[in-house]
């Protein structure tokens, strides 16, 4: 037997699950990466909540998760590592880089990027990040894109008070004085819910259709 064998065979026998083992570090290293990269930023007070309170917390329960999948890998049964294809990373991280880039306005060079806000990164990143499987449609991803930003927009901007910003610099150029800004953030939010809300009765009068169509056919046959 070869010393390679025996080898896998006790790290097998140390690490149960290796399914588990393995998704379990990757966490606690996204966590730990989400912590150095919050570090700079103030977090404030519950009362007063600062851009790094949420992002800090998060990525201390990332790691705390991953910590549970590490320890459930060592100590029960599971499955074994299996091949995977690049179509989900890539896609994940590419709705990342889209969401950093769209949502503040971003430099590169003599090269800048719009800010857009979240009222456009948020359904982006949804979106694209939705392609990650093959079985995406994108009515879906948009009733879930809209419903999910208009939520974050009252949730981060609203209740919460946080400087993210929610509308394209334009926008708020052209808005300062004329319209309160947590106005202008409700109607945002309520315009997405709204269309979210509409393409959701949409999907579902299109679905009763076919499901009619479909039992007349099997009527008449």
């Amino acid at each position: 037997m070869s010393d390679a064998s025996v080898g896998a065979r006790r790290t097998r026998a140390v690490v149960r699950a290796p399914q588990s083992f393995v998704a379990g570090i990757v966490l606690i290293l996204l966590g730990i990466f989400g912590i150095w990269a919050a570090s700079d930023l103030p977090r404030g007070t519950l009362g007063s909540m600062g851009p790094g309170m949420l992002p800090h917390w998060v990525a201390i329960g990332v790691v705390i998760c991953g910590s549970v999948l590490v320890g459930a890998g060592l100590l029960r049964d599971g499955a074994g590592l299996q091949a995977f294809g690049l179509r989900g990373p890539l896609t994940v991280v590419l709705a990342i880089l889209a969401f950093a880039l769209t949502i503040r306005p971003f430099a590169i060079g003599s090269f800048a990027t719009p800010g857009l806000g979240l009222v456009v990164a948020g359904p982006l990143a949804v979106v694209i990040g939705g392609y990650a499987t093959p079985e995406a449609r994108l009515r879906e991803l948009l009733i879930l894109a809209l419903l999910l930003t208009a939520g974050c927009m009252l949730l981060f901007g609203d209740i919460l008070n946080l400087p993210i910003p929610i509308f394209p610099t334009a926008l708020i150029e052209a808005a300062s004085g004329r319209v309160p800004s947590r106005t202008l953030l409700r109607l945002g939010a309520g315009g997405l819910a709204l269309a979210g809300l509409a393409l959701l009765a949409l999907q579902r009068r299109s679905t009763r259709r076919s499901r009619t169509d479909v039992s007349r056919h099997a009527m008449t046959t």
